[in-house]
């Protein structure tokens, strides 16, 4: 059983079902970064944990086109975690949040035996990307390249060390070309959980299948964390955001057509213990 998926629907708000729950032109929004089931702590620098955790949460507001304005931090710190390592996490934190136009408001610190980070993002928006609004014969395409989040974090599970500019380290978040997408996108959702298990998602929502147009590798399907988009759009608009993503310095890769059966990719968790 997957007990996320059971959980989240034992809640009955109308709001759930989004990256962020929208409330008016109001978005929130909340993500954990927790160490051993989302890093490692030898792994990674206190600065590339506060930044990765704050883009996680970033993330969520970006892909539903708002605009981060601001964030609650809640962190459980060791006692092994020195003074001039919080100096440089919260440091971090702060510098990737104003990058966004993002502030840090308040939150709250915990003793623990593993560094954890929770954050949420309050923002806005008049014109949300939900991931409800896809039609028959809809095009289904993702930003990027995928792969390199799997293909990094088996690296590191294996012992060896990755670039310091992989997205394991450093997702790419798309706010340009969402921006001026946006009126061009039927539905969309940052790619959090690997593209094969968030098209399920995205539609599972919509009541809809899928044709497959170009094959997906496992590799690129089961890659998560990856924190491009994944989105769908009439095929009316396929040059217009071709021309938008080269513009926005984008790949948008097409994948699947959006049609009446119940087709489904194979979906299995990406996290570690």
């Amino acid at each position: 059983m997957d007990k996320e998926h059971y959980l989240i629907h034992k809640l009955s708000s109308k709001y759930i079902g989004d990256d962020a729950a929208v409330v008016g032109n109001t978005l929130y929004s909340m993500d954990a970064f927790f160490e051993d089931t989302h890093y490692k702590r030898a792994w990674m620098s206190m600065t590339q944990i506060g930044r990765k955790a704050m883009l996680v949460n970033l993330s969520d507001a970006i892909a539903m086109n708002a605009e981060p304005k601001y964030a609650l931090v809640t962190i459980s710190l060791p006692q092994d975690v020195t003074t001039e390592e919080i100096d440089a996490l919260t440091q971090s934190l702060e510098d990737t949040a104003a990058q966004f136009g993002c502030e840090i408001i308040g939150g709250d610190t915990v003793a623990g035996d593993k560094l954890h980070l929770s954050i949420a993002i309050i923002s806005q928006s008049d014109a949300p990307l939900l991931r409800k609004g896809l039609e028959e014969g809809d095009l289904l395409a993702y930003t990027g390249t995928l792969g390199e989040c799997k293909r990094d974090l088996d690296r590191l599970l294996s012992g060896e060390t990755i670039a310091e500019n992989s997205c394991f380290y450093e997702p790419k978040l798309r706010a340009g070309f969402v921006t001026k997408a946006r009126p061009f996108l039927s539905a969309g959702m940052d790619i959090s959980d690997g593209l094969y298990c968030d098209t399920n998602k995205l539609l599972d929502m919509n009541k809809y299948g899928f044709e497959i147009l170009n094959n997906i590798s496992d590799e690129i399907g089961f890659s998560g964390e990856e924190y491009e988009m994944l989105v769908g759009f009439n095929k009316a608009h396929l040059e217009t955001l071709k021309r938008i993503a080269e513009v926005s310095g984008t790949t948008l890769t097409v994948f699947a057509e959006v049609v009446k059966n119940s087709e489904r990719f194979p979906c299995k968790s990406h996290h570690f213990l």
